[in-house]
């Protein structure tokens, strides 16, 4: 008998797992799915969810220890950190990996159910609740050579002895799409002798085998404990690579998408309150496909805009952004994006193809270089390597020279910019507080993605942001205010109707409008180091085509401007929020 799961919901949970696992056992499979739920409380008390998301829903992203001070736990003095400067402009806390961990800082995971000691503990974490929703990574499609998982590979010890792809060198594997251009296989040596497995991104990341029934459980399981500590978007690291077949292209294959969906499935009745973001650094028509057809994540990143953004400033032409805002499709019911520029990771540029021409990509790279950045790259099939990723924070890509006087202005542009798309923004941590390359890190690790993982002492970053007159000062500000700004807006709910405005190349303009037809907010972004003067009637709406006519105010600055004027003026880089109400 299932206890938990309506008979529309089991039939679609069952047809899931005949395909995972080829039609075998499903009836004990689901027996066994339902005989987890009640574990950690999940399942027994659904919360009812009124709405997914609202114009209140602005995302951090962060390190636990990305700021410390001495004598107290970093998760303590970050959440002390956010509620005296972000409580109620900051909806929800992406804590990056905080669990024990080897390598990658923190996405080499040794123990996914502890928190590291450094850090603080579960109860640290869930502290968070009572001011802020949490964001976790579920890192699924790979953990480290270090876990007790691959130790008891290792020695033969079930069930992880299947946990983990092994496969024979001298396999063809040419038609794997490789994200990194390290080894595709990695020597072990284990208690039944010489193995290769399977590490699509490092030796010490070994990939977990999903076609295994008893990894799936695994992971399920540590699902409903994180919902248990308070979670409430789960990101999937990496998942594009999750399921392996000889070959193919073991990238966004059919059983990936599955099991996306299959935990969707569980979660909308056991958890519908917790949300799927999907996290896939891939050309943004293959990142679409993983709201598959309502049915699969409900978040998906924006990963085109970073590149796309950061092309339109350096060149002053937002032609091709705004080419791609047109052609993006409105997510339908319980789906939508996540606009960023910056995160943890470098800035990924395989999102670019198709979407600029080569020259103008390559051009993008050397900026990169001559900018103090490093250029990450992947294996491509012939066995060349090309650029994967930007390393370097999103100010320094922005940055002109040593002495740009208006770099700060182009880097709120392009900041502005993502909290005006269509979705929910989300902030990297470094961004906020307007962090310039961590040259320093950099020269202590050796390793190019350090450039953009500053972590701060408390005080030392007190003293930078509460200086007025310093660049990160400034930038702090400046960040609060839109963000602030942008979080009473109910013409910038994530649903809310967006229309791409083609004014001119120098322009980027959105039209957003609310659900209620209440509120239009036109987005104005000057990409250029050009004071514009645009014609108003080529921006806002008139007396006899918009019902939202009269005055129209500014919201950044609080300037008003009259439908009887002729003209707007737009200094370098300026962003106007111009709304009817």
């Amino acid at each position: 008998m299932i206890r938990y799961f309506s008979s529309d919901k089991i039939d679609s949970i069952r047809q899931r797992l005949r395909k995972l696992y080829d039609g075998q056992h499903d009836q004990r499979l689901i027996e066994r799915m339902d005989m987890l739920v009640g574990r950690y409380g999940v399942g027994i008390d659904p919360h009812p969810v009124d709405e997914y998301w609202s114009e209140k829903d602005n995302v951090l992203i962060t390190y636990g220890d990305i700021i410390t001070k001495d004598d107290e736990a970093p998760l303590v003095t970050l959440r002390h950190f956010l509620e005296d400067h972000f409580d109620g402009i900051i909806d929800t806390v992406h804590i990056l990996p905080f669990f024990p961990f080897s390598t990658d800082d923190g996405f080499s995971v040794i123990d996914y159910r502890q928190v590291r000691d450094e850090l603080g503990s579960w109860y640290n974490v869930e502290a968070f609740t009572n001011h802020f929703r949490l964001m976790f990574d579920l890192i699924l499609n790979h953990a480290s050579r270090e876990s007790g998982w691959f130790k008891n590979f290792v020695e033969g010890i079930a069930p992880y002895r299947d946990y983990f792809i092994t496969v024979d060198p001298d396999t063809d594997l040419s038609d794997v799409v490789r994200p990194r251009s390290t080894p595709l296989l990695s020597k072990c040596y284990t208690r039944m002798g010489e193995k290769h497995v399977w590490t699509t991104f490092s030796e010490d990341q070994i990939d977990l085998n999903f076609k295994n029934e008893d990894v799936l459980f695994e992971f399920l399981d540590i699902l409903f404990y994180y919902i248990y500590h308070g979670v409430r978007i789960i990101r999937l690291d990496a998942i594009a690579y999750l399921w392996k077949e000889i070959g193919s292209k073991c990238i966004h294959l059919e059983n990936t998408h599955e099991v996306v969906k299959l935990f969707r499935d569980i979660l909308s009745t056991l958890a519908p309150h917790v949300l799927i973001l999907t996290e896939t650094n891939v050309p943004y028509e293959e990142n679409l496909s993983y709201f598959g057809d309502g049915d699969e994540a409900n978040i998906i990143y924006q990963f085109s805009l970073p590149p796309l953004l950061l092309h339109a400033l350096q060149t002053g032409n937002s032609s091709y952004l705004t080419e791609f805002s047109s052609s993006l499709p409105t997510p339908g019911e319980g789906m939508t994006y996540l606009n960023f520029t910056a995160s943890h990771d470098g800035i990924g540029v395989r999102p670019l193809k198709g979407l600029v021409p080569k020259e103008e990509f390559d051009e993008l790279i050397d900026k990169i270089r001559k900018r103090g950045g490093k250029i990450s790259t992947k294996k491509d099939k012939d066995g060349s390597e090309s650029p994967y990723e930007l390393n370097i924070t999103y100010l320094d890509a922005l940055r002109e020279s040593d002495k740009d006087e208006l770099v700060v202005d182009r880097f709120m542009c392009s900041q502005a910019v993502a909290m005006s798309l269509q979705g929910i923004p989300a902030v990297y941590f470094n961004n906020l507080v307007g962090s310039p390359n961590n040259v320093e890190g950099y020269e202590e690790t050796g390793r190019a993605r350090t450039l953009n993982r500053k972590k701060w002492d408390r005080d030392e970053l007190m003293k930078k942001l509460e200086d007025d007159d310093s660049e990160q000062g400034i930038i702090f500000k400046r960040y609060k205010h839109l963000l602030d700004i942008r979080s009473s807006q109910i013409a910038f709910h994530p649903d809310a109707r967006q229309e791409t405005l083609n004014i001119n190349e120098k322009i980027f303009a959105l039209k957003r409008v609310s659900l209620d037809d209440r509120q239009t907010i036109i987005c104005l972004h000057n990409v250029t180091d050009e004071k514009l003067t645009l014609n108003r009637r080529h921006v806002l709406p008139g007396d006899s085509d918009d019902a939202h006519s009269g005055n129209w105010k500014d919201l950044i600055s609080a300037d008003s401007f009259s439908t009887d004027e002729d003209q707007l003026e737009l200094a370098a880089y300026q962003t106007m929020w111009l709304t009817n109400e």
